[in-house]
């Protein structure tokens, strides 16, 4: 009875799904890239983490960027604040975590400007910089 009891047990333990934590290590440049809807231009930045960058009207401030070990499922993610000045006043249009391999999953809605995460570095880019 007991051997059942144990067996039953454990085959419920079993079938209960384990879930596996991604570790995130943080890095000092976040690789962005962003899109002029308007003239269909297309650029690839690297901004040092709390250093603010222009593109178009926009002012973007990645706070964090964080990305996977290479051992791990690859995930790269960034905490941008995104602010307008295209009224001349800033208004924040953006604040919150965009992730590279989903950008669809929290993107900036702006009816000019489309900015997405390409990943995390510890360096510039090889003869990119900003652009």
């Amino acid at each position: 009875m007991t051997r059942a009891v144990t067996l039953i047990v454990l085959l419920a333990l079993a079938a209960v799904p384990v879930r596996a934590e991604q570790t995130f290590e943080p890095y000092a440049f976040a690789v962005l890239g962003g899109m002029d809807k308007v003239t269909g231009h297309i650029s690839r930045f690297d901004l040092p983490i709390g250093v603010t960058g222009a593109f178009g009207s926009l002012e973007v401030t990645p706070r964090s960027c964080q990305k996977t070990p290479p051992h791990e499922t690859p995930e790269s993610a960034s905490f941008l604040q995104i602010r307008d000045y295209q009224g001349g006043e800033g208004v924040t249009v953006f604040s919150g975590w965009m992730f590279a391999s989903s950008p669809g999953v929290s993107a900036l809605e702006h009816p000019v400007y489309d900015i997405w995460v390409i990943d995390c570095a510890n360096e510039l880019s090889p003869s990119l910089g900003s652009e």
